[in-house]
């Protein structure tokens, strides 16, 4: 078994991410095995989610302890995401014999962070449009079986296939299904049901054959300290300014696995980051003196603390 430096190194940049953001796990880390360190796109996906299976618990831990979770919905996640995680990675086994699958295996990867890199654009939206009305309490919601299920199963297949989803994929869904919860209870919610997720997916992939203890083992030792070291910077570093990084590095990583040759993807790249900067100046608006500003209103304000003291959720 062999531990690369430079995979820990890698990892714990990785990890710092996460701590901060919750988000960008399996995105960011399995491209970086496969597009960096030329790894097999089936055992950096399985490799990730065994090292995921140290990661997730810290923040699930943190969150048990806030009461930002709800054991109901995650018994109901778990429901649909678990018997599905084992069936992505079993599907995994199979497109892995083929010759052709590794392509094969990188087009999904590309299209789920592709879906990714969009559900978390949605958020960013949704949680700007929705500070009037993020007021339940995790504790008083009452579960919608059917739907929370089939938000289980979406995750469950998509994990267990490219080791991406849990975080950027599932919170939105959660989002539309439970518009009224704050963003730190969809986090803790959503971290805690990934801990079993993540552990089925794990379990398949051993169970298959796909992992390498070394790269898992350099993972694991790069990013579990990192992602404590994260979590405790995280207020100091407000995730409206990580993610927007971390998804165009995602969007990008997706381009790049369907197929997309090097100079379209650089100026798609580059037209992606003028859109972004234009849609930031029209809603910043930095040049105009804070007293000229439109004042949030109290429920936005509000909103934006909560964001900023919890900016460490998924």
């Amino acid at each position: 078994m062999h531990v690369d430096p430079y995979i820990i190194l890698g990892a714990a940049i990785i990890g710092f991410l996460v701590g901060m953001t919750g988000a960008g796990g399996g995105a960011l880390m399995t491209p970086m095995l496969i597009l960096v360190f030329g790894v097999q796109p089936s055992t950096a996906i399985s490799s990730d989610l065994v090292a995921a299976v140290l990661m997730r618990p810290l923040g699930a831990a943190v969150h048990l302890r806030q009461r930002t979770v709800n054991l109901r919905l995650v018994g109901w996640l778990v429901l649909g995401s678990v018997p599905l995680a084992f069936a992505g990675a079993y599907v995994l086994h199979l497109m892995s014999h083929a010759k052709a699958a590794q392509h094969n295996i990188e087009v999904v990867l590309g299209a789920a962070l592709l879906v990714g890199a969009f559900a978390m654009s949605l958020r960013y939206v949704l949680d700007h449009r929705s500070g009037q009305g993020r007021t339940g309490r995790v504790h008083e919601v009452v579960p919608k079986p059917a739907r929370t299920v089939a938000i289980g199963m979406i995750g469950g297949i998509v994990v267990g296939m490219t080791s991406v989803g849990s975080g950027s994929l599932m919170i939105v869904m959660l989002l539309f299904v439970y518009p009224l919860l704050g963003a730190n209870q969809l986090v803790g919610t959503d971290l805690t049901q990934a801990v079993p997720l993540t552990g089925a997916a794990a379990l398949g992939s051993l169970a298959f054959g796909h992992v390498q203890f070394g790269v898992t083992t350099s993972l694991a030792i790069g990013s579990i300290p990192a992602v404590f070291v994260g979590s405790l910077f995280s207020s100091s570093a407000p995730d409206r300014y990580v993610r927007p990084a971390i998804t165009f590095v995602i969007a990008a990583s997706g381009l790049k696995y369907v197929g997309v040759d090097t100079t379209t993807l650089g100026w798609l790249l580059c037209a992606m980051l003028l859109l972004g900067v234009s849609l930031w100046l029209a809603i910043a608006q930095p040049w105009r003196r804070p007293e000229d500003r439109p004042a949030l209103a109290p429920s936005e304000a509000d909103a934006l603390q909560a964001e900023e003291r919890i900016s460490g959720g998924p």
